[in-house]
C-alpha cells in the first residue's frame, strides 16, 4: 500500500490517448498487495503483470494487438474471460452501460485484466476505465470474479451522473457478492484508481477496501510501471513469471488455509446477487 499513498501525493494523470498519444495497447509488471486487518493480521504480497487494452482502438484495428487474442497461445487474451462469457466482450460492456442509462461514453475503453498464461488465468478483478470522447473519465466497471465460477461487476461513476469521475477520486459501493468464506456480505468497498509519472515510467494502481460494521478490514491494490505490449514485452514478463495465473488461484487457496488455522470465522457461500450488475 506504501506505493498507492506515495502516488495518491503525486501529479494524477490521465491515460495516454487523452494527452494525445496513441492509444496502444500496454503492459505493466507490478505487485498485489493484500492485507486483512481483523481479528488476525494476515499480509502478503506477490509479483504480477497485467495488461492494459484499448477496447475501441482494437475493435478499429485488430492488428494493433501483438499477442493472441482468443486462440491458445502463450500469454494471450480472450473475449470469454469477460462480461458474459460471448466473444464480444466490448460489445457486452457498451451493453451494459447503455443498461444503466451511460450513454456519453464514447470515447475510448480500456481494459487492465490479467492474461491467459499458458491458457489459463483467472481475474479476481478486472476494470473497464470507460472514457467520453473528450478524454474525461466517465465511469469505471469493476468486474468481480469469484472461485465459483460466478461473476458481479459494480458499476462506479460520480454522485452527481452529470459529472466526470477524477483520477484518485474516492469511489464507494455495497458489497453484494461474495468473494471470500471469511468476510461476510456486509459493509462496503472503498476504491480508489491513481496515474502518475514515477522514474521508472507511468504507473497505474488501483486500491479496493472493504469495510464492515467495525471499520477498515481488508486493504488491497494492484499496481505497475506501463510500458508498451510487444512480443518481447510480453515473452519477457512471461519468463519472469510463468506460472503466474495459477500463482494466483494457488495462492487464493493458500491464503485460505491460513485463515482458517487462525479460527477466522467461516462464512458460506450464499446465492448470488439477482443484479448482476451494483451501481
Amino acid at each position: 500500500m506504501s506505493e498507492a499513498s506515495a502516488l495518491s501525493h503525486a501529479a494524477i494523470a490521465g491515460p495516454p490517448a487523452c494527452r494525445g498519444k496513441p492509444a496502444l495497447p500496454q503492459i505493466a509488471m507490478g505487485m498485489v498487495h493484500h492485507t486483512r486487518l481483523r481479528p488476525v493480521v494476515n499480509r502478503f504480497a506477490y509479483r504480477v503483470f497485467f495488461l492494459l487494452l484499448p477496447m475501441r482502438t482494437l475493435a478499429r484495428d485488430p492488428g494493433l494487438l501483438p499477442i493472441a487474442r482468443n486462440r491458445a497461445a502463450a500469454v494471450s487474451f480472450h473475449d470469454r474471460d469477460h462480461g458474459d462469457g460471448g466473444s464480444d466482450s466490448l460489445g457486452w460492456l457498451l451493453g451494459l452501460l447503455h443498461e444503466q442509462g451511460i450513454r456519453d461514453a464514447d470515447g475510448e475503453i480500456w481494459l487492465q485484466t490479467f492474461p491467459r498464461v499458458l491458457g489459463y488465468v483467472f481475474n479476481p478483478v478486472s476494470f473497464w476505465y470507460c472514457h467520453q470522447a473528450s478524454g474525461e473519465l466517465r465511469a469505471i466497471v469493476a468486474e468481480v470474479n469469484n472461485t465459483f465460477g460466478e461473476r458481479h461487476c459494480y458499476l462506479l461513476e460520480p454522485g452527481n451522473r452529470a459529472q466526470t469521475l477524477a483520477w484518485g477520486q474516492e469511489l464507494r459501493a455495497a458489497k453484494v457478492f461474495h468473494v471470500s468464506p471469511f468476510c461476510a456480505i456486509e459493509g462496503g468497498y472503498r476504491f480508489r484508481f491513481l496515474r502518475a509519472q514515477h522514474h521508472d515510467g507511468e504507473r497505474l494502481v488501483a486500491r479496493i477496501e472493504h469495510d464492515d460494521s467495525s471499520g477498515p478490514l481488508v486493504l488491497t491494490s494492484i499496481s505497475g510501471c506501463l510500458h508498451p505490449l510487444s512480443t518481447a514485452s510480453a515473452r519477457s514478463a512471461l519468463f519472469a513469471n510463468p506460472m503466474m495465473t495459477l500463482g494466483v488461484m494457488a495462492r487464493i487457496h493458500w491464503q485460505a488455509f491460513k485463515l482458517w488455522r487462525k479460527r477466522v470465522p467461516f462464512h458460506f457461500k450464499p446465492a448470488p446477487p439477482d443484479n448482476s450488475v451494483t451501481r
